[in-house]
């Protein structure tokens, strides 16, 4: 993995989890609408990790997760390994009125939650880079 590549990664990454973080934010503000309060962090720990609800975001949880392993790695990763996580994001980030499961939650949070549309294109705007 060349420098560039890596700090593509790393930028692609980022970027990814500040949307997850936003996502998960407006999640919790749905869910507290919907279901009510909830009471404590630990509770809000519990319900992103075993809650139907939350469950949607796992795709999301687990790219950035392989994006972390990949950066760890003492092997480096080839160039077209990186960019095969890059376009795994990219493809896991189009939401879809007619989908199911991520895709649709995505399109969503994207129509109820300005805060995702800001994140969203800012990650669009990093994948769009030229490699």
């Amino acid at each position: 993995m060349t420098v560039t590549t890596k700090k593509r990664l790393e930028e692609v990454r980022h970027a990814l989890l500040e949307l997850h973080k936003t996502l998960v934010d407006s999640e919790r503000v749905t869910y507290e609408k919907t279901v009510g309060k909830i009471g404590s962090p630990n509770h809000f720990l519990q319900l992103l990790t075993n809650d139907p609800w939350f469950a949607w975001l796992q795709p999301m949880s687990q790219l950035i997760v392989s994006m972390d392993e990949a950066l760890e790695e003492k092997e480096p990763l080839t160039d077209a390994a990186v960019e095969a996580e890059i376009k795994q994001a990219n493809t896991l980030l189009t939401p879809s009125e007619a989908g199911e499961g991520f895709s649709r939650h995505y399109f969503d949070a994207l129509q109820r939650d300005p805060d995702v549309v800001i994140a969203h294109a800012d990650l669009m705007k990093i994948l769009a880079k030229p490699k």
